[in-house]
């Protein structure tokens, strides 16, 4: 005998959340059909009170805003500056520009997109439906002026960034920029990004992996970025490094050519953050991609490419393997900055009054600069802390600037780093920055 047991079904759960969220006191800049993404009944409108917010307001580069309760940090003003300048630069070269702000916080970067960028259209979208009031708030203050009354400009949605990036690659709604301000070496949105960017597009990545770039977490680091990432008295640029050969990895698997158009790092948290140019095209002989070494006795480091495996050794050792050879990678070995950009990016601060005389800071202007000096062709990869040098040649550390001149007149190519205050970029060997030191030191 067969015996059925029937069991009472439970209601269906309510339908998920809708992607879309938009302002009803913008509806003349924000209509369904802006978006290529979306469908009618996927739209829903917010009440007006959510405009009302208690919350501290905030102002950079003379835009207001209010951060709510989202993760704000003053110090990342520098990095939303960089993006808003290289967003500008392609929207004057162009002629339109489209953002897609993946996890926009509380809406101030996709704010300053709009505003000071002049872009077309800005999808800002966040995870956290408990910023939706601060994020609109925040959007609200943008107005359009438009006689025609239907100029599309921004849209906002709650929903995980992959997600977004997906739905927009699958009906080829394709963007200009894609800022994707990420929390610790989450990698995952890079393919997803490249997917829903157009072709020479701009892709703002993040890390703030700071545990990862200085060797701590080798295994961590290859899962995330395939790189296998040893201490070396460089990591922060290791950084930068790691998360620019993560990018060109991912792209060379979909046949994309990535060029760094600017590297930034900042001490605060600590974040990396580089700009990134996609096009299709094959990768070039000089990949610019393999691994670097540092070797603990001597101080040199060197570039070491795929086919120099196996036989890595340090001069210091007579072409002899030696346990002092610490080897990281496969990394991005090339310039991380594009030096005519980011000249153009500093041309353009100076017309905006972020630079120069007329400007109450000058870190921007500093930044650019020692990004323009840290691009001279003749420099390696890494930066030498003057404080490592006094260490070896057994003097006190000595004077920036008595030690980058004193390079100079020997010969050698030196800047400034923006990533370490006192540390230089040389081509000059670490035996004569020592005899310099001291030298100097006797003076």
């Amino acid at each position: 005998m067969t015996f059925l047991m029937l069991k009472t079904l439970s209601p269906l759960p309510p339908p998920p959340p809708p992607l879309f969220s938009l302002n009803p006191r913008n509806l003349t800049t924000i209509t369904s059909s802006s978006l290529h993404c979306s469908q009618l009944n996927h739209v829903t409108l917010e009440s007006n009170s959510i405009i009302n917010s208690e919350s501290k307001k905030e102002t950079e580069r003379g835009i207001e805003f209010e951060p709510g309760d989202s993760f704000f940090r003053h110090e990342s003003a520098i990095g939303r500056d960089l993006g808003a300048l290289a967003a500008s630069l392609y929207k004057k070269s162009r002629g339109s520009l489209r953002v897609l702000d993946a996890m926009c916080g509380c809406g101030v970067r996709s704010l300053r997109y709009l505003v000071q960028s002049e872009a077309d259209f800005v999808w800002a979208n966040d995870g956290n439906e408990d910023y939706n009031k601060t994020i609109i708030s925040n959007l609200s203050k943008f107005r359009v002026h438009d006689e025609g009354g239907e100029k599309k400009k921004w849209v906002l949605t709650h929903s995980d960034a992959n997600r977004v990036m997906t739905e927009c690659y699958l009906n080829r709604d394709y963007f200009d920029l894609i800022d994707i301000d990420s929390f610790g070496s989450e990698s995952t949105f890079i393919r997803s990004a490249y997917d829903a960017l157009k072709l020479d597009g701009l892709l703002y990545l993040t890390s703030t992996d700071g545990y990862s770039s200085g060797g701590h977490r080798p295994h961590h680091s290859l899962a995330s970025y395939g790189a296998f990432v040893r201490p070396m008295p460089f990591s922060n640029e290791v950084g930068l490094r790691m998360l620019i050969g993560g990018a060109v990895r991912e792209a060379s698997v979909l046949g994309f050519r990535v060029t760094p158009l600017f590297s930034y790092y900042s001490y605060h948290g600590p974040v990396f953050r580089v700009m990134l140019q996609v096009n299709r095209g094959k990768v070039p002989e000089s990949r610019n991609y393999g691994f670097i070494s540092y070797c603990t006795q001597c101080g040199n480091s060197q570039e070491i490419s795929w086919h120099g495996l196996g036989r890595i050794s340090c001069p210091c050792n007579n072409g002899e393997v030696s346990s002092s050879l610490v080897v990281s990678g496969p990394l991005w070995t090339g310039p991380l900055h594009d030096t005519a950009y980011v000249k153009e990016m500093l041309n353009l601060a100076l017309e905006w009054e972020w630079a120069g005389s007329d400007s109450k800071g000058t870190d921007i202007e500093k930044l650019l600069t020692q990004m323009i000096d840290e691009s001279d062709p003749k420099l390696p990869f890494g930066y030498i802390k003057l404080d490592e040098v006094a260490s070896r040649a057994k003097v006190n550390s000595p004077p920036l600037r008595s030690m980058m001149s004193s390079i100079l007149k020997e010969g050698y190519a030196v800047s400034r780093s923006h990533i370490a205050s006192n540390a230089i970029k040389t081509n000059c060997p670490m035996s004569v920055c020592i005899q310099i030191a001291k030298n100097l030191q006797q003076s």
